[in-house]
């Protein structure tokens, strides 16, 4: 059990990287077909079997899907650590049963998964809490699995650029440190300095609160019009956070996906009309 647990992370993380649709560390989505955006999972269950049902990708055959930050969160064992990896577990046996429309993108709780640094969420150090999990259920064989782990989500890309200039990530580089970043991370690979503070993988997953200069100059970098960013708490299930931004939440019972129509431009309002909230999926 614990070997093919290794062996299917080990195979998720040839995925990401054989994606076809990937160069460097983006995704470019061609201008034809749909997309599903989602926010944050963070070991929900019910919203992620929503997700995939709304999805239906195996009726579907030019839909992507666009996820973001599995772990950290949802059910708990007995001593209170945390079970989001069985969660993570099943998106990747979804990213391998249609790996190059399952787009999985890095979050700021998955860096701090790969450097074992500090992060907190509901009051608790979640790494701590989820590696602690790991050693109850799997003994001996768990060092070896949170290894697989954060080998697969190093693995993971950065963002999604879509033709209709739609650009989604976890979040951007915040106001004071958007100077620092630096774009090449999008096409070369990861460095261990990118990881950290103000490394530009961090600053690409760890920013909050942008301003609409601060939007205009990414969106201008980057090519793109409209953001769909998750990372930011969203009570309602979601926001429209600037001229050009929505944030996305799926991460509790308020949590919502956003269909995109990959062969048309959008306007930000098309986008906002089209919000599904996730509970009023069977």
């Amino acid at each position: 059990m614990p070997q093919t647990i290794v062996d299917l992370l080990n195979e998720g993380k040839e995925a990401n990287n054989a994606d076809k649709f990937r160069r460097g560390n983006v995704i470019y989505l061609p201008a034809g077909g749909s997309l599903i955006a989602t926010g944050d999972i963070h070991g929900h269950r019910r919203n992620f079997d929503r997700i995939v049902a709304f999805a239906d990708l195996d009726n579907n055959p030019e839909r992507h899907i666009v996820l973001q930050e599995m772990i950290h969160g949802g059910p708990e064992d007995t001593e209170g650590g945390c079970l989001s990896y069985r969660v993570l577990f099943d998106v990747v046996r979804y990213k391998l049963s249609f790996p190059d429309r399952v787009h999985i993108i890095m979050g700021n709780h998955d860096i701090s998964f790969i450097n074992n640094s500090d992060v907190m969420r509901g009051g608790k150090e979640m790494n701590r809490s989820m590696r602690l999990a790991l050693e109850r259920e799997f003994k001996q064989d768990g060092t070896d699995i949170a290894l697989a782990i954060s080998r697969h989500l190093l693995s993971q890309p950065l963002a999604v650029k879509c033709e209709n200039r739609i650009w989604l990530s976890h979040s951007l580089p915040g106001d004071r440190l958007a100077d620092k970043f630096d774009h090449q991370v999008l096409d070369r690979p990861l460095e261990n300095d990118d990881m950290f503070k103000p490394g530009s993988a961090y600053l690409l997953t760890w920013g909050r609160k942008h301003n609409q200069k601060t939007l205009d100059k990414m969106a201008e970098l980057l090519g793109v019009d409209i953001f769909i960013l998750g990372h930011q708490a969203q009570p309602q299930g979601w926001s429209r956070a600037g001229e050009n931004l929505i944030i996305i939440a799926s991460d509790h019972n308020h949590g919502c996906l956003l269909p995109v129509d990959l062969a048309k431009s959008c306007t930000i309002e098309r986008l906002v009309e089209s919000i599904v909230p996730l509970a009023s999926i069977s």
